[in-house]
């Protein structure tokens, strides 16, 4: 396991110079990333956009659809939290809170009907996406803030940070304070300390849907393993797209 640590660290430093020098490239890569990043957190809770709805809703511009301005407003409000989340990652010691954990929570569900206060769930859901044992209504708030204060310890901040980012989401699921929203709010947790530490954030694809959901049953290193695959696809991705972009570039300067 340390040698693939290792491999991905090393991968991450290389991606980041190549993020420093080529920073046209860069953007156009990220925008992408971070579109995919937004379809995949969807498709992971049974939602489905095609691209070019996604890049609709994320155009400035106001939706006149009543039938789509809901769903669009969705589509913004996951910006906005990655927004936030990349802002706290730039922290000098960004701190996992339940102050954060509220932001984000709200800031999911800002400009949609139908929602009310962004209260801890009072209920064991029936019909959820996600089907392992959760905490008992009347415990999560101690839980919750027994996790928050855990990512404060010297054995967390010295495991690694895929370590760190996996034991977080896992812990934040077993406990899972919102009937709409937790699964999204784990993964951005989960990738606030990886972009704190110069990984690209880990995306799980939604083809590994039902593996994603099976690990949340079993011990946290299922979930580790699963990140790792989804950190290392997606830095092979990224060095194909600077391979092409620079391919293209000097095929295009060629006499």
């Amino acid at each position: 396991m340390r040698t693939r640590y290792l491999d991905l660290d090393d991968r991450s430093q290389d991606f980041a110079e190549r993020v420093r020098d080529e920073p046209d490239i860069a953007q156009d890569f990220m925008k992408r990333y971070e579109l995919s990043w937004i379809y995949h957190e969807n498709a992971l809770e049974g939602l489905i956009y095609t691209v070019q709805e996604l890049v609709t809703a994320l155009e400035p511009q106001p939706v006149s659809d009543a039938n789509i301005i809901q769903a669009f407003q969705a589509v913004r409000n996951d910006k906005v939290v990655i927004d936030i989340v990349r802002a706290e990652a730039r922290a000098k010691k960004p701190k996992v809170n339940l102050t954060l954990v509220k932001r984000l929570h709200e800031t999911l569900r800002a400009g949609l009907p139908s929602r009310g206060p962004s209260d801890y769930r009072k209920d064991m859901p029936l019909h959820r996406s996600y089907y392992h044992e959760i905490a008992q209504p009347p415990k999560i708030a101690g839980m919750l803030q027994k996790l928050a204060e855990s990512t404060e310890t010297a054995d967390f901040r010295q495991s690694h940070p895929v370590q760190r980012a996996a034991r977080l989401q896992h812990g934040f699921m077993q406990v899972y304070p919102y009937t709409e929203g937790s699964g999204k709010i784990a993964r951005l947790l989960s990738n606030l300390i990886l972009l704190h530490e110069g990984y690209l954030p880990c995306i799980i694809h939604s083809v590994d849907r039902q593996r994603y959901y099976d690990s949340f049953r079993l011990p946290e290193t299922a979930l580790r393993d699963l990140m790792l695959e989804a950190i290392d696809n997606a830095l092979a991705n990224a060095e194909k797209a600077f391979a092409a972009a620079l391919a293209a570039r000097a095929k295009r300067a060629a006499p």
